[in-house]
């Protein structure tokens, strides 16, 4: 308890004196603040299997004054089983969520090879709040979906990340 205590104290100074991006990943603690824009890093993991997108950003957007929430998982354990009962799962789904009511800016990103279920389960929950950014390449199996949708509530369209990125740091400004 003393030492999560201590992460949560030594968060939260950083959080004040850094003029710098901090990532915070999943399962730490996401402090409530307003001082730096906060941006949710979802789409695309499968499981630990995918390209690190998210690292792409976080060093992209090192020198902005933002918060990263990164639900990818240093510790991921795929023996974890998807049901509620399960702890570790159940702390996951509950950061990701939280995460996601906290950011003011979402990118969501859908990777080519991938099904990504829980990206589009979000995608429709954020679709109408103009927090969502969507980076779905050609390839993706349910492209025509995301930008039907993304069309539909005026969600913002990226062709890649790095595009997303430019956007962003303009955003910051």
């Amino acid at each position: 308890m003393r030492t999560i205590l201590l992460s949560v104290v030594i968060s939260l100074l950083n959080i004040v004196v850094s003029a710098q991006a901090i990532e915070i990943k999943s399962p730490n603690f996401i402090p409530n603040q307003s001082e730096k824009t906060t941006i949710f890093l979802g789409g695309t993991i499968d499981m630990g299997n995918s390209e690190d997108w998210q690292a792409k950003v976080t060093n992209e957007l090192k020198n902005e004054r933002v918060i990263l929430l990164n639900p990818r998982r240093d510790d991921w354990n795929t023996a974890w089983k998807p049901v509620k009962e399960e702890p570790e799962f159940r702390k996951q789904v509950e950061w990701e969520l939280n995460a996601l009511e906290q950011a003011n800016y979402i990118i969501m990103y859908f990777g080519k090879d991938s099904k990504s279920p829980i990206s589009l389960l979000e995608m429709g929950l954020y679709a109408r709040t103009g927090k969502l950014f969507i980076v779905c390449p050609e390839g993706f199996w349910r492209k025509g979906n995301v930008d039907i949708t993304a069309e539909k509530y005026g969600v913002k369209q990226f062709e890649t990340i790095n595009d997303v990125i430019i956007f962003l740091k303009k955003e910051l400004k």
